[in-house]
């Protein structure tokens, strides 16, 4: 089989090497879409510190059953699956604590162990999920981001008739939009310094209010569209120092901030309000199954939108190609998907 490997930052290499065949325990699958994310432009770029070389990158995936191994019950040849990337050890304190997602031996496929950018690939079953009939490939492949977004606005409670802000409207901002949305949030504002990523928000239908804040005043909009009582709770979705300071600056007393966009650099954050107003800094970091499942029931009710997100295709043989397009456009490349098969 063809197995695309990343031998170092922008080099990407493919090898033909045998398919692997399913150890008890263990699903075979046929890989048909892998999404391009944030995190895999990281390393193509060599900027992300826990990542070495070489790497097999792909963790946003969908595909078929091909094979199962002995003891796999519950799956079908021909199944569409997706996947959860998470290696964990099973005996740390997070892992035994019931946050295995935060496991302190965590590995990532596709970082620190070996994604699924080959035309098969073999894991344990119990990191497997099914897939509606009627979910298309991409759609399969954008469970897991959803699945982000789904944890991310759990980590602030309940949305259920609260005013959400959300910073930032690349994909996760935008997926997180919807989520809250779906989640029942009455009104959520997302913002961003792109015209055309917030008309996406608008046209995906997870922002009632869209505010560049390149040259709109936000603490105007925010009492404009919340009234004084401001958001209820923000979700800061860039990972990025103005942002964070922006989510910190317009918080109401007593408001939670969720940190889900990933920050390259140590952003200097104004501690003296967070303490005035006794706000709350909450991380958030991947998913459980539980937000797998619940990202798969909010795209099967259409309460999630995917398909405006969806902005190119790339052949597997054309990985290298796809990291180059969204290097040339930063703005417009949303979700960037590989077809490894069809």
């Amino acid at each position: 089989m063809k197995q695309a490997i990343m031998t170092s930052p922008g080099v990407i290499e493919f090898r033909d090497v045998p398919a692997p065949e399913p150890r008890p325990g263990q699903v075979l699958l046929r890989i048909k879409r892998i999404g391009v994310c944030g995190s895999d432009i990281h390393v193509y770029h060599g900027k992300h510190a826990l990542t070495p070389y070489p790497v097999v990158q792909g963790h946003e995936v969908s595909g078929l059953v091909e094979k199962l191994g002995q003891g796999v019950k519950g799956f079908a040849v021909g199944d569409p699956v997706t996947f959860q990337p998470q290696v964990t050890c099973g005996t740390c304190y997070p892992c035994t604590h019931g946050a295995y997602h935060i496991c302190d031996n965590l590995k990532v496929m596709g970082f620190q162990t070996t994604g699924a950018g080959s035309e098969f690939f073999a894991l344990d079953a119990r990191l497997v999920l099914k897939l509606p009939k009627a979910t298309s490939f991409d759609h399969g492949a954008m469970v897991e981001p959803t699945a982000v977004g789904v944890h991310a606005i759990a980590r602030g409670g309940s949305v259920k008739g609260k005013k959400v802000l959300i910073l930032g409207a690349g994909p996760i901002g935008n997926l997180t939009s919807q989520v809250a949305k779906g989640m029942g949030a009455t009104r959520v504002m997302i913002t961003d310094v792109s015209d055309y990523r917030l008309e996406l928000a608008r046209e995906c239908g997870g922002a009632d209010v869209a505010v560049n804040t390149g040259r709109e005043d936000l603490p105007a909009r925010i009492r404009e569209s919340f009234g004084e009582e401001k958001a209820d709770l923000i979700l800061e979705c860039v990972g990025a120092g103005p942002t964070i300071s922006q989510a910190v600056a317009v918080a109401r007393k007593g408001t939670d901030i969720v940190v889900v966009g990933v920050f390259g650099d140590k952003p200097q954050v104004d501690m003296g309000t967070v303490q005035d107003r006794e706000l709350r800094l909450i991380g958030t970091l991947m998913y459980q199954e539980l937000d797998w499942k619940k990202a798969i029931e909010l795209i099967g009710s259409k309460k999630v939108k995917l398909e405006p997100l969806v902005t190119n295709h790339f052949a597997f043989a054309d990985y290298k190609k796809a990291y180059e397009y969204i290097d040339a456009n930063r703005e417009r490349a949303m979700k960037v998907m590989i077809t490894v098969q069809d």
